[in-house]
């Protein structure tokens, strides 16, 4: 069973790395909104790809604007940072056998 834990919390920790980079991404695309790109840039276009989806649905739960700015990466990024916190705790319960 040690190394099954072991194994699982290996892939939970490879899982909360692609968290880690795609906060990243919502921090960046949030950061490139406040001017005005050009929409066909490829860059652009990859981080308005990967973000929208979840922003647009959190957008559609949540109307959260206050005083003209989005909110919703905020909310998005403590979504994110609680699933990675919660996978961490699975982890160390794997590991240490619950």
């Amino acid at each position: 069973m040690d190394i099954l834990g072991s194994l699982f919390a290996a892939v939970i920790r490879i899982i909360n790395l692609g968290i880690t980079l795609y906060i990243y991404i919502v921090i960046a695309s949030a950061l490139i909104s406040w001017v005005n790109p050009d929409p066909y840039n490829p860059i652009v276009r990859f981080l308005r790809n990967a973000t929208d989806p979840l922003l647009d649905r959190i957008r559609r739960v949540l109307p959260v604007q206050m005083g003209g700015f989005d909110l919703s990466p905020i909310v998005l990024i403590f979504g994110l940072y609680l699933v990675s916190a919660l996978l961490n705790s699975l982890a160390i319960g794997m590991t240490r056998g619950f």
